[in-house]
């Protein structure tokens, strides 16, 4: 992967409307030569027809996200951007020689890094060998709840990491430094079982990155360190912490009423877009049902892009309100 930089603070870009504040320690890939034009897109141009939507070039092709688990987890959350639940199978497992084919297209087309996610991964009976056949073509991430790390799964995930060519991440989610916090999103208990998968995934040298959402108007610094501070009681000395801003679709857009209309990227013209500060100008997601734009987008009108990753590779329109979102903040769902 390549080194990253911090982006210095800056003012909102023109066309985000009134989308989330600032993430904290928000980084992007540092500046990088043009990439070859790639077989189906057409990086810097943007359809004529469509609306008044800005779309979004694919400038290269890096990292591939990867929902082995579908929308099948184990736990319901309030806020979840995919609406994913105990027996929600829209999205299905993936197979192995599903995962298998969509990595040896992504390797052929360019892309570095890999993540798994769902659902919650660890619920799919095959992930062990589908990370093993992932970590020999690149990096991947797992992204958890941290409810399921039996010392079983640990003692196999810590040989699974020594034994990798490439870096096995462990990312766990948080919604509060607290149970009171946490609790309201995620259900009574579950942050005393995730804060105690955490800890193990410390004693085993897993080295877990915690990645929180900023689902408050607190001041990002004190929101940071409070769960530093509750992370180093809980037995990582040095934690490592991404704050995320919230999305509002799926069963957020329940809890919180949604974006609205001003909420978006509509009248951005397209002299005016930086395609780099949004992750799909670098990025694709697979499902069981298809290929799509990111990983944010796969319950939404329009997200999906094709069967293939070849055929994926033309510009999007950010119609999306999470694509407002996005652009505001210039996050990623990365580890970046």
């Amino acid at each position: 992967m390549r080194d990253r930089a911090l982006r210095p603070p800056a003012e909102t870009p023109p066309g985000a409307g009134n989308a989330a504040a600032l993430a904290h320690e928000v980084q992007v890939d540092a500046p990088v030569a043009p990439a070859p034009a790639m077989p189906g897109a057409a990086p810097g141009r943007a359809p004529v027809a469509g609306g008044r939507y800005p779309f979004q070039p694919l400038l290269h092709l890096d990292a591939l996200w990867i929902q082995v688990a579908g929308t099948v987890c184990n736990l319901r959350c309030t806020h979840c951007f995919v609406s994913c639940g105990p027996g929600d199978d829209r999205h299905a497992f993936m197979t192995r020689d599903e995962v298998r084919r969509h990595v040896a297209d992504a390797v052929r087309l360019g892309v570095k890094e890999f993540y798994c996610t769902g659902g919650e991964p660890f619920l799919h009976p095959e992930i062990a060998g589908i990370l093993a056949d992932t970590l020999a073509s690149g990096p991947c991430t797992v992204l958890t709840n941290g409810t399921l790390f039996t010392r079983p799964r640990l003692e196999a995930l810590r040989r699974l990491s020594d034994a990798a060519r490439y870096a096995l991440e462990i990312r766990v989610s948080l919604d509060g430094p607290s149970a009171e916090e946490h609790d309201r999103f995620r259900g009574a208990g579950s942050f005393a079982r995730t804060v105690s998968g955490l800890a193990r995934l410390a004693e085993y040298e897993l080295l877990p990155l915690v990645t929180a959402t900023h689902n408050t108007v607190e001041d990002p610094a004190a929101l940071h360190q409070r769960y530093e501070t509750m992370l180093r009681a809980a037995g990582l000395p040095r934690p490592r912490l991404k704050l995320i801003p919230m999305f509002r679709h799926g069963r957020e857009a329940q809890r919180s009423g949604g974006y609205a209309p001003a909420e978006s990227l509509l009248d951005l013209s397209p002299a005016a877009l930086d395609p780099t500060r949004l992750q799909c100008h670098a990025c694709r997601a697979v499902t069981s049902r298809g290929v799509y734009v990111c990983p944010l987008l796969v319950d939404e009108p329009g997200g999906r892009m094709g069967d293939r990753l070849d055929a994926a590779l033309g510009p999007f329109e950010l119609r999306h309100g999470a694509c407002s979102t996005c652009y505001a903040t210039g996050m990623t769902c990365g580890n970046g």
